[in-house]
C-alpha cells in the first residue's frame, strides 16, 4: 500500500517517516470550518474527514489517503491555532496550572471511497506558569502554527508539563501507535 499523507504539518511529517515507511506528501486545502455543536474529539474527527473529502486526486487501487487534525480542549472550549502572539499567550494562560485534552482525529481514505475514521484523546498537566516563562516562549519559539500555542516536543514541554497520560505523539499531532496498528493490518 502506498501511503500518502495529506497534510502541511512538518511535525506529523516527522511523526510518520519515525515508523519507517516510505509515504509521500500532499497539501490539502480544505474548509477547517465545523459545525458549532461539535464538541472536542468530533471537532478534528470531522475537519479530518474534510480534509479527506477536499483531495481532488483519484486515489489509485494501492493508494492510501492519511489526513489529521488536532485540537486542544480546555474547559469546554477549543484552543485552535492561535491568532498572534497575544492570542498565544492567552492560551498559555489559560492552560498554566491545568490539565486539558488534546484531542486527534485521524482519516483513513481508500481508493474505493471508504473512510475509515478514528480519534485519540491525551490528558495533558501543565504547572502554573510565570508570565515571564510564557513570554519567553512565545517570543522564542513563535507557536502560532500549533493548536493551543504550544509544542509538547519543545522548551514549554519541557518545563511545564508535569503529567501526560495517552499517546504523547498525538499531542505532537499524529497518534502514530493507533496509525500504524491500522495500517498494519491492511
Amino acid at each position: 500500500m502506498r501511503l500518502i499523507l495529506g497534510s502541511k504539518s512538518p511535525r506529523r511529517r516527522e511523526l510518520l517517516a519515525g515508523l519507517d515507511i516510505p509515504f509521500e506528501v500532499v497539501d490539502i486545502d480544505a474548509d477547517e470550518r465545523c459545525p458549532a455543536e461539535l464538541k472536542a474529539g468530533d471537532i478534528p474527527l470531522y475537519i479530518s474527514r474534510a480534509k479527506a473529502r477536499a483531495y481532488a486526486k483519484p486515489l489509485h487501487t494501492d493508494e492510501l489517503l492519511i489526513t489529521a487534525d488536532t485540537i486542544v480542549w480546555c474547559d469546554g472550549h477549543m484552543l485552535g491555532k492561535p491568532t498572534d502572539e497575544a492570542d498565544a499567550r492567552h492560551m498559555l494562560r489559560a492552560l498554566s496550572g491545568r490539565t486539558h485534552q488534546v484531542y486527534t482525529g485521524v482519516t483513513l481514505h481508500y481508493a474505493d471511497g471508504r473512510e475509515e475514521s478514528f480519534v485519540d484523546a491525551t490528558d495533558v498537566t501543565f504547572r502554573i506558569l510565570t508570565e515571564a516563562e510564557i513570554d519567553y516562549y512565545v517570543s522564542r519559539y513563535r507557536p502560532l502554527d500549533k493548536a493551543g500555542a504550544y509544542g509538547i516536543q519543545e522548551w514549554i514541554g519541557y518545563i511545564g508539563c508535569t503529567s501526560l497520560h495517552g499517546s504523547y505523539f498525538n499531542v505532537m499531532g499524529l497518534p502514530v501507535e493507533k496509525l500504524y496498528e491500522k495500517i498494519s493490518l491492511e
